[in-house]
């Protein structure tokens, strides 16, 4: 069964460690394009990209895609989403998956996945993905984000610190990686983006504990496939490009 969704790509210039890094070329085409590519593939009845760069826009349109600007002032991409929603008069019910801009090689099923699994639960405000860590070095380290969740698939928390702790120098049974897809309800998603950042979610950096401080609930499921590359640094963009 196809699940009606909408995906906005938030998609800014400035980046510190790679600037410009949306219009870098992988395979002949800029990282933007690969990634609206990716989008295009997927049961999505409208996709948006959603940026405060000219150069951006530019570029996007070149390629065919929706182009909403959006303000300079936000702090993340999450905010640029709401103002889209704002702009485009969205139903509140409408599912919308948040695909960052620098996701290369993505694969579509967990667009389609993370909207579905919304849909099917509507007790959840908001749902994403993550993928079992088998490796000790990944389970210690602080730039790999954990996830722990109930029975129900519902979040219990997320963090950079090892979770659920280990007594030994051994992996605990299911300890799983943080997949940044999320997908949202539009009348939620511009509630959350007013809401003010809360301590567990400025002391972990993980904008998503903001969801659960406040009393939402956030659906967790193991991926059906592996994730690409997030784009972050010169590494990132060499990995993707030799891929």
């Amino acid at each position: 069964m196809t699940v009606p969704f909408t995906i906005i790509i938030p998609c800014r210039y400035a980046s510190t460690r790679l600037p410009g890094k949306p219009l870098l070329e992988i395979k002949g085409k800029s990282l933007i394009q690969n990634v609206y590519e990716i989008a295009k593939s997927s049961d999505a009845k409208q996709i948006y990209i959603a940026t405060d760069d000219e150069r951006i826009s530019v570029v996007a349109k070149e390629f065919g895609a929706e182009v909403i600007m959006t303000s300079t002032e936000h702090r993340s991409g999450t905010d640029r989403l709401a103002e889209v929603i704002e702009k485009e008069d969205i139903d509140d019910d409408e599912i919308i998956v948040n695909l960052q801009g620098d996701e290369y090689a993505l694969p579509v099923s967990l667009l389609n996945q993370v909207a579905k699994n919304l849909h099917h639960h509507p007790e959840m405000q908001v749902a994403t993905l993550c993928e079992t860590i088998d490796e000790y070095d990944n389970y210690k380290d602080s730039n790999i984000v954990k996830v722990v969740f109930d029975k129900t698939n519902s979040a219990l928390y997320f963090s950079r610190s090892p979770v659920p702790a280990s007594r030994t120098n051994e992996i605990p049974e299911n300890v799983y990686r943080h997949i940044g897809l999320y997908s949202y309800r539009a009348g939620y998603l511009k509630e959350f983006t007013r809401l003010p950042p809360c301590p567990i979610e400025i002391s972990e950096a993980l904008e998503q504990l903001r969801v659960l401080y406040y009393g939402g609930k956030i659906h967790v499921d193991i991926a059906l496939g592996k994730t690409g590359i997030g784009i972050d640094t010169n590494d990132d963009l060499e990995r993707a490009r030799t891929a």
